[in-house]
């Protein structure tokens, strides 16, 4: 099993000029990780990023041409991150993922909000791009993203029924739908062709419980069942590191719809909030003032270095002693 990472792991270094797409591929190479996953997604908020393309900086042939040998001098896979099923967009993106080298990428349907039409079109829309993913052997994954339970995302698969869509299955954006984390891989599991391996906490900020992101394996997201689920039951053979924090995200559907109605025990048990509420409010996190930035900065960089080391011994455990108990016995 390959591990990669995903671009908003060091997400403050980006806003901050701290760490460009060159800078970030070779810092995953030097965690010793396999694979980068770049997210071109930009939000109106962002600073210091590429208005359209975001972190990877443009959609120039000869910058692309650059990225895509960095990529390869230190033998990296690459994916793409996008969202949405706007079919001009989606070309735009399968044309950079082809000139990168990427051979998967990530969108989802609903942005902010769940979206019953949007749900509604996502399949026709997708239909329409099976040709050209086909004539590049790009493989297009749809992503529980908050807004989404697992059967939804299911229900679009099956519609589209083409081997180049199949589902990124996310580990905690099910969360945000009421969806238990690990009844959620274990649905998406024998669809996905990327993921998000993440942990979260539930946070109260005042007003009310919220999800909250925090470096993998120190959350309550039973990841060790969820990694054996992808190891066991998918065809997978990347995972992805996400490591969202610092980032919070509210409950974006009924209490219930992914099945579990409260918060209190499991994945969805109340914890303290990383930082103290009267130093930072939640809410302020993923865009923090600037008198918190070297901190927060600070703990994003210690969050990938724990989620890293965390996911890379869950391989070792179920993937490289494993096959070598097959070999010997």
């Amino acid at each position: 099993m390959k591990i990669g990472l995903e671009t908003e792991s060091y997400h403050l270094f980006f806003h901050n000029n701290r760490m460009d797409i060159f800078d970030f591929i070779r810092k995953t190479a030097e965690l010793g990780l396999d694979g980068v996953q770049i997210n071109i997604i930009t939000n109106e908020a962002d600073k210091n990023l590429h208005p359209e393309w975001g972190v990877l900086g443009g959609n120039d042939p000869d910058h692309l041409k650059k990225v895509r040998e960095e990529i390869q001098k230190y033998g990296l896979y690459a994916e793409i991150d996008t969202r949405g099923t706007d079919i001009e967009h989606l070309t735009k993106v399968i044309d950079i993922a082809n000139q990168i080298g990427a051979d998967v990428i990530r969108t989802y349907v609903c942005v902010g909000e769940y979206d019953a039409e949007k749900m509604a079109k996502a399949p026709e829309e997708l239909k329409q791009i099976v040709p050209l993913l086909k004539q590049y052997r790009i493989k297009l994954g749809v992503e529980n993203h908050e807004e989404e339970t697992t059967a939804e995302v299911i229900k679009i698969i099956k519609e589209v029924n083409s081997p180049w869509v199949g589902a990124h299955c996310d580990l905690g954006n099910g969360m945000m739908a009421w969806e238990d984390p690990v009844e959620a891989v274990r649905n998406l599991a024998p669809y996905a062709y990327t993921t998000h391996f993440k942990d979260h906490i539930v946070i109260h900020d005042g007003e009310d419980h919220i999800v909250c992101g925090v470096p993998a394996g120190t959350g309550n997201i039973d990841l060790e069942e969820c990694f054996k689920i992808l190891v066991n039951e998918s065809t997978l053979t990347r995972i992805n590191v996400e490591m969202c924090f610092p980032y919070v995200a509210p409950f974006k559907r009924p209490k219930g719809t992914g099945g579990v109605y409260e918060v209190g025990e499991g994945a969805f048990k109340v914890e303290n909030p990383p930082y103290d509420l009267h130093v930072i409010q939640p809410a302020d996190y993923y865009y923090p003032p600037e008198h918190l930035l070297e901190k927060m900065l600070e703990d994003q960089e210690k969050g990938v270095q724990q989620s890293v080391e965390y996911v890379l011994a869950l391989r070792e455990k179920y993937c490289r002693q494993k096959n070598f108990n097959e070999i010997t016995n």
